[in-house]
């Protein structure tokens, strides 16, 4: 029977190894069990160590002299979840959300003081909306972009709104800072923000913020032609929006 090749790099497996004994214990661990867990030599593993030190992968603490986790390495996690993972959290949850409510429904991250289209879920009525994935909207008028900025402390809004002007989109648009503060406040209170025509005149939006122990992993919305809202159908929305929220949220945590 022909032998199977050990795979080339086996030493970053031996690093996984430690990387994975070291993410399970929340308290830095000594070399010698370390070693012991990872079925390796002290001194092999105390050199893979010392290369997971130098790149920022794993810390060591001076006193004693016992690693943990680094930085770098929780960066790039954080990175990965945010950037790419979101969508693929947040898509069966959306679709879900589509079925629910039968109306067009997004999934947008905050950039650049904006919301930006990431996923979108067309609805089969005969009305579409214009929406487009990669496209930014301002968060003043937006639903999503509203519900973000509730998310946001006072001291952030107003950096905000230092650098951003509240133009006039459409006759409902919100113009003055007091109004949006307004708007804000009651946001923080019912988990949901509106669009009434804010953005665009005949077009009514509904988002809620995904912001898990203060940080922001976007937004998800729906939208629907102004002539099809009634209050039964608010209703309904607000139900769903919500549930499709938590459940994101649920697996965010």
């Amino acid at each position: 029977m022909a032998q199977t090749k050990p795979p080339y790099g086996s030493v970053l497996i031996k690093a996984d190894h430690i990387l994975e004994f070291l993410s399970r214990h929340n308290n830095p661990q000594r070399l010698s069990d370390i070693a012991k867990q990872t079925e390796l030599t002290n001194p092999t593993a105390l050199k893979i160590l010392n290369t997971l030190l130098l790149i920022g992968y794993v810390q060591k603490d001076p006193d004693t002299k016992m690693f943990s986790l680094g930085p770098r390495l929780i960066k790039y996690a954080n990175k990965s979840l945010h950037q790419i993972s979101i969508k693929q959290i947040a898509q069966p949850h959306l679709e879900q959300l589509q079925k629910a409510t039968t109306e067009t429904v997004h999934l947008g991250i905050y950039e650049l003081d904006h919301i930006k289209y990431i996923s979108k879920i067309e609805s089969k009525k005969p009305v579409s909306l214009y929406s487009e994935i990669g496209k930014s909207i301002p968060l003043y008028c937006s639903a999503m972009g509203k519900a973000v900025l509730a998310d946001f402390t006072d001291q952030q809004i107003e950096h905000y709104l230092d650098h951003n002007a509240l133009v006039k989109k459409t006759e409902n648009t919100i113009v003055t800072t007091n109004a949006l503060y307004q708007e804000i406040n009651k946001i923080r209170t019912q988990g949901y923000a509106f669009d009434d025509g804010e953005h665009d005149f005949e077009v009514f939006c509904i988002g809620s913020s995904i912001t898990v122990n203060e940080k922001n992993y976007g937004a998800i919305s729906v939208s629907l032609p102004k002539y099809r809202l009634t209050d039964a159908i608010l209703t309904d929305l607000i139900s769903n929006i919500l549930i499709c929220k938590d459940n994101i949220v649920e697996e965010l945590t």
